[in-house]
C-alpha cells in the first residue's frame, strides 16, 4: 500500500483533504465509526511506543495564545501538525483551535497528504479521552462531568458514550450559552443531560470528571473537596505552560498517567510540580510495563495535552478513508521535474502550464 500510495504521488501530486471534504468524510463514514477507528489507531500506535522518533512540540507563545509544530516519525511515514490555540479568537467570529497537518513518505520525505486537522483534532483528541478512560477508569463508569462546554465538548460526549459507555451527562460551563448549544447539538444523542449551576453540583456522583476550558490560566477548575473516590478525571484542557485546570493537592492523591512525560513536565497539570513527581506513560500500560488502575477507590488521572503520535494515528486513518471514499484532490504541491537537478529550469515550463494573472500582466 505504502509503494503505491508513493507512485500515486508521483502521477498526480499530494492527496489534499479540505475542511468540508473532511466534513464529508465523517459525514459518510459515521461521527462514531470515525472516532472509533482513530482510537483503534492510537491504540495500535501506542503498542509501537518504542518505534517510533518522537519529541515535544515546539511552540511559540505570544501575549493571546500560541502556535505550535507537532513532528514524530517511524520508519515509514512522517507526520507533523501545525496547531493554534488562541481563546480570545470567539470575539472576532474565529476558532480558537486551527490546524492542518502532513502524512509524509520517509524514505523519499514525499508529502503523501495534506489535509485539514481542526475537525479531526477535535475527533482525535475526543478518541483519545476516551480510549484513557477505557483504560484506566472503573469499567462500570456511566456517569460523567464535562466541565467547559466549547468547541471540544460534543466529541467528548460522543466519544464517552460509544467507546467507554457513558449513558448520563452532568454539565458546566462559565457562559450558559456554551451549554445550551452543547445540550442543543446533543439533542437525539440518547445521553441523560442535566445541567448544574457550578463545577462543584456537576462532578458530584460522577465517574468521570472531564475537563477542558480554554482560559490560558493556572485555573482551579477542580479542587480536592470535589474529588470522590473511584473517580477517573480526563484533565484535557491544561495543554501549555501556565495553563492548568486541576489543584496540586489532587494529584498528590491520585495515580497520574501522561502521554509523553517530557512534553507533559512542560505543558501539563504537573508543570508545577517537582521533577520526581511520579507519572506513568500510558504506552507502559498498554504493554503491561507498569499497572493502570490498582483497585476500585483508587482516583485516576489522565494529564492530557495531546502528543505528536495521536495526530499521525488520526492521519493515517483520514488518509485511508479518503483513498478508499476517493474524496479530497491531487495537487502539484511540490513541482514534478524532468530533470531533477535542474529545478531552475522548471520555472519556464510550470508558468507555461498554469500561468497566475500576476504572471500574464507580467508578460503582457
Amino acid at each position: 500500500m505504502q509503494n503505491n500510495d508513493l507512485t500515486q504521488f508521483r502521477l498526480d501530486g499530494t492527496l489534499y483533504l479540505s475542511a468540508p471534504q473532511a466534513a464529508e468524510l465523517i459525514r459518510r463514514k459515521g461521527l462514531a465509526n470515525c472516532i472509533a477507528a482513530m482510537a483503534d489507531n492510537i491504540r495500535d500506535d501506542f503498542k509501537r511506543w518504542p518505534e517510533f522518533d518522537k519529541t515535544a512540540r515546539v511552540a511559540s507563545h505570544s501575549k493571546d495564545g500560541v502556535i505550535e509544530l507537532m513532528p514524530v516519525a517511524d520508519a515509514s511515514r512522517y507526520s507533523f501538525k501545525y496547531v493554534n490555540g488562541h481563546p480570545s479568537n470567539t470575539a472576532i467570529g474565529m476558532s480558537t483551535v486551527m490546524a492542518f497537518g502532513v502524512l509524509a513518505d520517509v524514505d523519499t520525505g514525499a508529502p503523501l497528504f495534506l489535509s485539514e486537522l481542526t475537525l479531526t483534532t477535535a475527533l482525535r483528541t475526543a478518541a483519545m479521552s476516551a480510549f484513557a478512560a477505557k483504560t484506566l477508569a472503573r469499567p462500570e463508569s456511566r456517569v460523567m462531568a464535562l466541565i467547559g462546554n466549547g468547541a471540544q465538548s460534543e466529541f467528548q460526549a460522543l466519544a464517552f458514550q460509544h467507546l467507554v459507555g457513558i449513558t448520563t451527562l452532568r454539565l458546566f460551563d462559565i457562559d450558559p450559552q456554551a451549554t445550551a448549544k452543547l445540550v442543543a447539538n446533543l439533542q437525539g444523542s440518547g445521553l441523560h443531560i442535566t445541567v448544574c449551576d457550578s463545577t462543584a453540583e456537576a462532578v458530584r456522583g460522577a465517574d468521570i470528571v472531564t475537563t477542558v476550558t480554554a482560559d490560558k490560566t493556572m485555573a482551579l477548575i477542580l479542587t480536592p473537596e470535589m474529588i470522590e473516590p473511584g473517580m477517573h478525571i480526563n484533565a484535557v484542557g491544561g495543554d501549555c505552560p501556565g495553563k492548568t485546570e486541576l489543584h496540586g493537592d489532587i494529584l498528590d492523591a491520585a495515580k497520574v498517567f501522561v502521554e509523553y512525560e517530557p512534553q507533559s513536565r512542560i505543558e501539563g497539570e504537573i508543570q508545577h510540580k517537582a521533577e520526581d513527581f511520579q507519572v506513568t506513560e500510558l504506552w507502559e500500560v498498554l504493554l503491561g510495563q507498569k499497572a493502570g488502575r490498582d483497585n476500585a477507590a483508587q482516583v485516576t488521572v489522565f494529564d492530557s495535552v495531546g502528543f505528536a503520535l495521536e495526530d499521525f494515528s488520526a492521519l493515517r486513518f483520514m488518509f485511508a478513508a479518503a483513498n478508499e471514499l476517493g474524496l479530497g484532490e491531487r495537487t502539484a504541491l511540490i513541482p514534478q521535474l524532468a530533470d531533477p537537478k535542474n529545478l531552475f529550469g522548471t520555472l519556464s515550463s510550470l508558468a507555461q502550464v498554469a500561468p497566475t494573472p500576476s504572471a500574464i500582466r507580467l508578460a503582457a
